[in-house]
């Protein structure tokens, strides 16, 4: 096992949360989740995508938690949530609901943010009585319902049953990702970022991603390769924003189109010219006044009654209860890779 750290400064270093949880899933999964801002703010949820963690989020925490709650969590298997057995869209949506349910008070409104592999979270999730009482309106970000491997265009190939299948190894190669080299960042950025990506914004995406174990990376390709969330995204009844990179090789704009028509309240389809797969690190400022713009419109400004304590929500443990017994070091540093 190697350690590899996140950006230690900049925009895309991770914050010190205020506050860190554990949380308990339906099965039984343990889940990484920070409180970023103050206590009373209108609250954000962000779910993060494939090979990502709550470091993906390090810009829009920055900019929105002078004025809101953030809350941020790290999907099973990725980040500080420990891999588990069970993966599926069901388990996405046990784990989404398990964070509302431990952070949010009851009845409390919060806008969703899920970029990807985050954005079929609340897809699948849309339908579940958490998800019902606490989503004010949703912004999701680079995704789509189905089709995804038969769709991207990673491999410069015509569309059809070749490139499906060749697409189909790549996306769910067990091969270790290695070391961050000149090398794996031109090849990150060719397959996730727009061509016009800064240094700093590919750095930032490929410290994330090369810090996702192989196993569960390999685990997590397999679901998404199955993917079939149309019916969700019909469920999805609340005001829903779509964002989507031009140039977006994994989930090109088809399918953000397809999003705009079958969602029951869509209020916007942004297409954001040459922007890749990672549109909150390629255009920060962008996605977080989108979240900001939600939260305004659809979070009713009434004082935030205090939540009890869940059941399914622990103290993550001595010194990481509150952000700032935790140092920055600390928190930059992730350990990886398993083998």
């Amino acid at each position: 096992m190697s350690r590899i750290a996140y950006v230690a400064s900049g925009p895309y270093a991770p914050p010190v949360p205020a506050h860190v949880l554990t949380v308990t899933s339906a099965d039984g999964a343990r889940l990484h989740v920070e409180v970023h801002g103050p206590e009373n703010a209108p609250a954000v949820v962000l779910a993060h995508g494939w090979t990502c963690s709550t470091a993906f989020w390090a810009a829009q925490i920055r900019a929105l938690s002078a004025g809101h709650r953030v809350i941020a969590y790290d999907q099973r298997g990725h980040g500080r949530s420990p891999a588990s057995r069970t993966c599926g869209t069901d388990a996405l949506a046990d784990d989404l609901e398990a964070v509302l349910r431990a952070t949010l008070a009851p009845g409390e409104r919060a806008v969703i943010a899920g970029h990807s592999m985050g954005g079929m979270t609340v897809m699948a999730a849309a339908a579940r009585p958490a998800v019902r009482e606490h989503a004010a309106a949703v912004l999701l970000c680079s995704t789509g319902s189905s089709r995804l491997v038969a769709s991207a265009t990673v491999l410069p190939l015509r569309e059809g049953r070749v490139r499906t299948w060749l697409t189909r190894r790549v996306l769910g190669s067990r091969a270790p990702l290695g070391p961050v080299t000149p090398v794996a960042l031109r090849i990150l950025k060719y397959g996730t970022m727009g061509p016009g990506s800064a240094p700093h914004m590919v750095e930032a995406c490929a410290r994330i991603v090369h810090a996702c174990p192989r196993a569960v990376r390999h685990a997590w390709s397999e679901v998404l390769d199955l993917l079939d969330l149309d019916h969700g995204v019909r469920e999805l009844r609340v005001p829903v924003e779509v964002i989507v990179g031009t140039a977006d090789r994994l989930t090109p704009p088809v399918h953000a189109r397809s999003l705009a028509e079958a969602l029951p309240n869509c209020v916007g389809l942004t297409e954001l010219p040459g922007l890749g797969h990672m549109t909150p690190v390629e255009a920060p400022e962008l996605v977080t006044e989108k979240i900001r713009a939600l939260a305004a419109e659809h979070i009713p400004v009434t004082p935030r009654a205090s939540a009890k304590p869940a059941a399914s929500a622990k103290p993550a443990g001595p010194g990481r209860s509150v952000g700032s017994a935790e140092s920055a070091d600390t928190h930059a540093v992730h350990a990886e890779e398993s083998a």
